[in-house]
């Protein structure tokens, strides 16, 4: 009966813990940018932040907005990576070009609701 108890609670364990990798978590400068997006006037179209595994890495990706106003991709630490698309001729500013078809994890972390 023991040996059941304690592989019942090792499961239980070993399942909990799964997600925690899973899912990002929003460091402080992503908290940043969402306050410093929702301090000027709604994007249009309304701004999101998206994480996604990219690169072996976990990479912040905010779409373009009206315009010629590129995207931006940002590593975990918020460090500027590229702009995907966007820009004056609309494929960003060709640094990582491959963004799009080998992204994967795509998770909305924010997205502005306000009209």
């Amino acid at each position: 009966m023991k040996i059941k108890f304690v592989l019942i609670l090792i499961t239980i364990t070993l399942f909990q813990n799964c997600n925690e990798n899973d899912e990002p978590i929003n460091p402080p400068c992503i908290e940043n940018i969402i306050i410093s997006i929702q301090e000027q006037d709604v994007w249009n179209p309304p701004a999101k932040i998206y994480s996604y595994r990219y690169d072996n890495q976990f990479v912040f990706f905010i779409p373009q907005r009206c315009c010629d106003i590129p995207s931006q991709l940002l590593d975990e630490n918020c460090n500027f990576i590229c702009s995907p698309d966007g820009g004056i001729i609309g494929s960003g500013d060709g640094e990582c070009p491959d963004f799009f078809d080998n992204r994967t994890d795509e998770y909305l972390l924010w997205e502005d609701d306000r009209e």
